[in-house]
Parts: structure tokens; C-alpha cells; sequence
């Protein structure tokens, strides 16, 4: 649902103390919004308290994890008590684990699918009711990723967390049709953000492959910033898919082609960059 005037709006971000979640607090409070930024420690976001405030509008910062259901109702709870239901709510907490399929761990599945499936799920199952009850246009931000229809190679767990979490915006989408409240589903490309250094396989990182695909997304990404932008213009017009950052569109209307040529397209690039 369109947000066109964000002054005075209330904005959650969760994982807001780097990367995309940082530069969208930043962007929503530029264009007069107040924040309400959560990560799994308050340290980290206390500069941006301040960067965020220095703009004129108020910074709300919680510690939360958000795979913790327990944290997260809790969490709700103390929002709403402090400015009721928010106007946007991003889900833009997200780690990753890069490594074959057969050289990692269940444990990492479940580490990942926790963060960034059930991270998403937690965010909108315990403020959706806050915002359906307080009325009004609101929108729901929930970041999936490229890797939700254009995966590579080594990154299975965060692939299908990620897919998961587009298929649940689609079905979110038409469960709140009718509603005041709107679904969008951020899909960056390469991002130039700590993300690729969340998590990887040991025959990875000792073989140099982790080190040539953190050079590869300074290289080619784009910084958080573009995502940001994207993401508040995403809200003011009510837009349900940002397709944002380099190869992002591309591969979205490839896949759509060509399923055929997007797979020789990505492991020949795999290949090249040197992480297959």
C-alpha cells in the first residue's frame, strides 16, 4: 500500500546496524521518518542512533534476535507500548553460509533458515495484528534476495531461505488483499555489504575461493545506499517487487527466457570467479 508522505512515519528495521538495513534507516529518516532499529546487539547501533537523530527525527534501538520467537513477541510488545503499530515494517535480517551442499553441516541449514525464513516470519506474524488493528496504510518490507530465482553454486541454505521467503510475500500478498496493508519483496543483487563474510564451508575459506568472492562483491556490487533508495521509493508508490543492484533485473527477465541459459550463464560465471 502506497506511503507517498513518510514525515512522522514510524519505520522498523530490523538488522539495521550494517549494510542495507543501516543505509535504509538512514534513507527513511531523510525523508522525515522515525526509526526503530533492532540488531542482535546495541552497540553497533548506537552511531546510528545518533546519524539518525542528527536528521531530526527520533531513533528508537533494541537488542533482538530475531530467529528467537519468545524475543520477537516480546519485542512487539514493547514497540507497540512505545509508538504503537509501525507504519513500514522491513524484515531485513539476513545472514549467509557459502559452501557445497555435501561440505556443510545441517547445522548451518538450520542456522540460516532460523535467521533469514523464520526471522521474516516472526517479524510479520506478531506486528501484522498491531498494524491491522491500528488501521490506516502500512506496508510490509521483507528482503529475499537474487538468489530467489537466479542462484549460484555454494550457497544451497541461503538460496532456499531466501526462495522461501519470496513465496511467503507471495502468499502474505494475497492473504492481505483487501486489506490497507501491502507486501513488497526486496531482491538485491550484488551487494557491496559484509554479508558473504557471515558464514562459509572450511574447505572453503582455506582454498581461497571465500577471499575471491568477497573481492568479486567489491568489485562488481553496488553499496547498500542504491538497495535503501530503492526500497523507500518501493514504499511510497506501493511497488511489490524491487528488483535492485547489479544483475539483479537481468537475471529476473533471463530466468523468464531462458532457464536453460541462466544455469550455463551462472556456473560459467561461478567458474570464472573462482568459487565453484
Amino acid at each position: 500500500m502506497a506511503i507517498p508522505q513518510l514525515r512522522n512515519k514510524q519505520v522498523l528495521i530490523t538488522g539495521a546496524a550494517s549494510g542495507i538495513g543501516r543505509a535504509s534507516a538512514l534513507a527513511f529518516a531523510r525523508e522525515g521518518a522515525h526509526i526503530i532499529a533492532s540488531d542482535l546487539r546495541l552497540e553497533p547501533l548506537e552511531s546510528l542512533q545518533q546519524e539518525v537523530q542528527a536528521l531530526g527525527v527520533n531513533c528508537l534501538i533494541h537488542a533482538v534476535d530475531v530467529s528467537d520467537e519468545a524475543a520477537m513477541q516480546a519485542f512487539a510488545a514493547l514497540v507497540h507500548a512505545q509508538i504503537g503499530a509501525p507504519d513500514v515494517l522491513f524484515n531485513n535480517a539476513g545472514i549467509a553460509y557459502l559452501g557445497k551442499f555435501l561440505d556443510s553441516g545441517l547445522e548451518q541449514w538450520q542456522r540460516v533458515l532460523r535467521v533469514n525464513l523464520m526471522g521474516v516470519v516472526h517479524g510479520c506474524y506478531h506486528f501484522i495484528p498491531l498494524m491491522l488493528a491500528a488501521g490506516g496504510p502500512r506496508q510490509i518490507v521483507n528482503v529475499s534476495s537474487t538468489a530467489s530465482y537466479a542462484p549460484s553454486p555454494s550457497m544451497a541454505s541461503y538460496a532456499a531461505s531466501k526462495f522461501a521467503v519470496a513465496g511467503f510475500c507471495d502468499v502474505l500478498r494475497m492473504e492481505l488483499d483487501g486489506t490497507l496493508i501491502g507486501v513488497t519483496d526486496v531482491c538485491p543483487g550484488v551487494i557491496n555489504t559484509a554479508i558473504t563474510a557471515s558464514g562459509a564451508a572450511p574447505s572453503m575459506q582455506q582454498s581461497g575461493q571465500l577471499q575471491r568472492l568477497q573481492d568479486y562483491y567489491i568489485k562488481e556490487g553496488c553499496l547498500p545506499e542504491v538497495v535503501a533508495n530503492d526500497v523507500v521509493r518501493a514504499v511510497q508508490t506501493g511497488k511489490t517487487l524491487v528488483l535492485t543492484g547489479p544483475y539483479s533485473r537481468l537475471l529476473y527477465h533471463l530466468k523468464r527466457i531462458s532457464r536453460r541459459l541462466l544455469f550455463k550463464l551462472t556456473l560459467s560465471s561461478a567458474t570464472k570467479i573462482g568459487y565453484l
